[in-house]
Formats: C-alpha cells, sequence, structure tokens
C-alpha cells in the first residue's frame, strides 16, 4: 500500500508539473527569433555549475543532458526531482529600457532501475519561451511633420518537452542511453505600424504556428579509472535533427482609411530541429570533488525556418540560414567535505560559468556582422534536509542556485540604418527538490 500510494504522489506531482510548464517565465525580446529562448536541460545539481552535465554520473542525482547517466543508479534507490526559478532582468534596446520580474516551473523527472545496469527516467523539461512586449519610437513620415508612426511588437509561446529516456551499462566502463521526447507548443508573433493620423495607411501581422513532433537525443559515458578514488568521465550526446510536419502562418490586415484588407499566407513544413553535438570530460575523486567541462554545438544555420523575403518582394518563405549556430563551452565543478559526515559536512558547494554565441539573428541583410553572444557565472550550494546521511531511508536534498547573465544581440536598427545592440542582465533564483526513496529494499524479519 506504501508503493502504490508513493506511485499517486508521483503522478499528483507530475500534473502539476503540466500544468505549471504551461506558465511562461520570461518577458524578453531576445525570446522574439527562432523558437525563442531555448532552455538549458539542466536540473537542480547542474544548474549552480553552469549546466556542466556530459561527464557526470552519480546514483543520487538525475543528469537529464547525458542519458547514459541514468544507468548509475542503484538497485534500491527512486528519485524524485523538480524545480522551479525567479529572475529579475534589465533590457535594453537603443534608448528603450525595461525591468521585468518573472518566475516560472523548470522541470519534473523521476528515475528509477528498471533491470540489471539500466536506469529510467520519466520528466517533463522546457524547450524554448517566448514572451515580450514592446514599442519603436514613436517617428515623423517623411514628407509630413505632423503625423507620426509608431510600431509595437508582442509575442507570446514556447514549446515543452515529455519525455522517457534509458540508460544501459553493459560494460564495467561504458554506458549509452536514449532520451525519446514529444515536442509540442506554440507561438504567436504580432506587429502593429499605426500613424497618429486615423485616415492614414495601417497594418498588422500575425505569425503563429503549433508544432508537434518526436525529439531523440543518444548519449555515451566512457569512464576511465585513474586510481582507487580517482575517475575520468568522458560523455558525449547527439541530436537528431529532422523536418517538422507544421506549418506556419502569416495573417496581413491593412487598413487604409475606410477599406480593411486582410490576406494569409502559408508554409506547409516549414520547420526543421537542427542536429545537435555535445562532448564533455569530468574528473571525481571519490565523492567529494567533481569538476568538469562541456563543449556543445547545434546546427540551427542548416535548419529551415520561416521568414519574410529580403529580396523586395515580401514573399513569406521557409529556407536555411535565417539563425545563427548555436556553440556553448561550459566549466563547473562540486565539493562536498564529507559526504557520509555530519550534517554541515554534507553540504554540496557547487561553481561555475559559460560562453555560448546564441542563434538568434535579427538581420538578415547582411548589414550587421557581429554575432550575438552571452556569458554567465553561477553559484549554489545542495543542502540534505534531514540530518542523516545517504545510507538512511531517504535523504531528500534541497538545491539552491543563483546565475547572473549577460547578453548582447546585434540588430539593424529601421530608424537611422546603422547597428544597434539589444542587451539583457538577469539574476535567476533556482531552486530544485531532489527526493530520494528506497522503494525497492527488502527487509529480512527475524
Amino acid at each position: 500500500m506504501k508503493r502504490f500510494a508513493r506511485i499517486i504522489l508521483a503522478f499528483n506531482i507530475s500534473l502539476f508539473a503540466l500544468t505549471a510548464l504551461a506558465q511562461n517565465g520570461i518577458n524578453s525580446p531576445y525570446s522574439r527569433y527562432g523558437f525563442g529562448m531555448l532552455s538549458d536541460r539542466a536540473t537542480g545539481f547542474n544548474k549552480g555549475m553552469g549546466g556542466v552535465a556530459q561527464g557526470f554520473r552519480h546514483g543520487q542525482q538525475i543528469n537529464v543532458g547525458n542519458p547514459a547517466s541514468y544507468s548509475a543508479i542503484d538497485s534500491l534507490t527512486a528519485l524524485f526531482d523538480l524545480g522551479l526559478s525567479v529572475f529579475n532582468g534589465n533590457y535594453k534596446m537603443g534608448n528603450l529600457q525595461q525591468n521585468a520580474k518573472n518566475a516560472s516551473f523548470d522541470y519534473f523527472a523521476f528515475q528509477f532501475r528498471a533491470f540489471r545496469h539500466v536506469g529510467v527516467t520519466i520528466g517533463l523539461l522546457p524547450y524554448s519561451n517566448i514572451k515580450y512586449s514592446f514599442a519603436s519610437a514613436t517617428s515623423s513620415v517623411p514628407g509630413s511633420e505632423t503625423i507620426t508612426s509608431t510600431s509595437t511588437f508582442t509575442g507570446d509561446g514556447g514549446l515543452r518537452q515529455v519525455f522517457i529516456g534509458a540508460g544501459w551499462q553493459p560494460f564495467r566502463f561504458i554506458s549509452v542511453g536514449v532520451n525519446a521526447g514529444y515536442l509540442y507548443g506554440d507561438y504567436t508573433h504580432t506587429s502593429n505600424s499605426t500613424f497618429s493620423d486615423a485616415s492614414a495607411f495601417s497594418m498588422q501581422r500575425t505569425y503563429t504556428a503549433d508544432i508537434t513532433t518526436y525529439k531523440l537525443d543518444f548519449g555515451l559515458q566512457l569512464m576511465f579509472p585513474l586510481t582507487a578514488k580517482d575517475q575520468l568521465t568522458l560523455g558525449a550526446t547527439y541530436g537528431l535533427g529532422h523536418d517538422l510536419p507544421n506549418r506556419a502562418i502569416r495573417s496581413t490586415q491593412t487598413i487604409n482609411g475606410t477599406t480593411t484588407t486582410t490576406t494569409a499566407d502559408t508554409i506547409a513544413r516549414a520547420f526543421q530541429l537542427p542536429h545537435t553535438f555535445d562532448i564533455g570530460l569530468t574528473y571525481a575523486h571519490t565523492n567529494k570533488w567533481r569538476i568538469g567541462a562541456d563543449f556543445s554545438l547545434e546546427k540551427w544555420s542548416d535548419a529551415r525556418f520561416p521568414s519574410q523575403d529580403t529580396n523586395g518582394t515580401g514573399a513569406y518563405t521557409s529556407t536555411t540560414g535565417q539563425l545563427y549556430d548555436r556553440m556553448k563551452v561550459a566549466l563547473g565543478g562540486e565539493f562536498t567535505p564529507n559526504p557520509y559526515g555530519r550534517f554541515l559536512q554534507r553540504i554540496s558547494y557547487r561553481a561555475g560559468g559559460y560562453y555560448s554565441q546564441s542563434y538568434a539573428r535579427a538581420d538578415l541583410s547582411g548589414t550587421v556582422t557581429d554575432k550575438p553572444y552571452e556569458y554567465g557565472v553561477s553559484a549554489g550550494v545542495s543542502v540534505p534536509i534531514i540530518s542523516r546521511h545517504i545510507w538512511g531511508a531517504n535523504t531528500p536534498r534541497l538545491n539552491i542556485s543563483f546565475q547572473w547573465v549577460h547578453s548582447n544581440i546585434p540588430y539593424l536598427s529601421h530608424a537611422g540604418g546603422h547597428q544597434n545592440t539589444l542587451t539583457e542582465n538577469y539574476l535567476r533564483l533556482s531552486v530544485g527538490l531532489t527526493f530520494s526513496e528506497r522503494w525497492f529494499q527488502k527487509w529480512k524479519v527475524q
């Protein structure tokens, strides 16, 4: 009965996570491009380490960044992990500046051992988020100093991923894994051009799409023992790129005096997911020290994406080259004074940082040659909630991390025809809760 009650509790938590993941946790003009702001695929333990994940494997932590790590779970343990974030952001575009506070539910994951050397994980992760609202500065219409124009831009939506993954360790020093996911969501982008003279021409354009597709990620980890207490782990993952069956729609409404005209353009199979490659190396000294470095590449420049044609015809097309390739380098580590000692000795301390080139391409004309970039630093702790070591019945842990991020996206200013910059700075607080339950322990009665 106790095990059945725990299964019911896990099911209720997953339903809560499904509802919460539909909520957006950003408010950024950066989310206007591509599928929006891409999530970091990190859980509570590696958010404080710059997102480093490829070579990390631990029986008491769920590492969704590399499914090969799932095989590290022991035969008695079931893990639950869920997290949320709150952050304060500052956004600046030209003379416009805005501060915003947001919160979001980050992830939910459940892991257990299915068979000997086989771990299974079920979870929900955000893939991308879209949320913004801003307006351009009012300007005079050429030829008329009394009529001014204003452009406003709004967007909402995002993608989420439900997945099930398995990791298998066929040999002592080799583990392989796969995550199979269902990717779903939508987006709406709206732009309005209006004039101070009500009789003048105005236009509204709305870009919409509903996304539903599969997602496959394959993982590998190779373990190299150096001594009885030291080990190197090489990890790698590959994400399968493929066509999406979804269409993109652009609706245009123009008002000229008393005449309103509405047109719609549709692109069938307008999207592609990119091929992604990740590789990383981690050094571990018993359960005290873990230090790792990752490199990732996402080939967004080879993926089709809808955009208005820049040859002057205004055609709505889907082609490659709409986005930049996304690259990221991350470094992070964790230190635990004594994993089996007193309460304070079992607190884990984490720190890390990363630098990445964003995939957002705000100018397709080639006038802007600078590429967008982003960097951030993070630090955190993992605190045992109960005062007993890991060999107790369970050891829930509270994962807390702080992250500071700066991003810089160059774009072409329509007002002056020169390069301008969208910059963002935000401070994020992430809180994760990990439950470690001994579901499968057999008790002997004397």
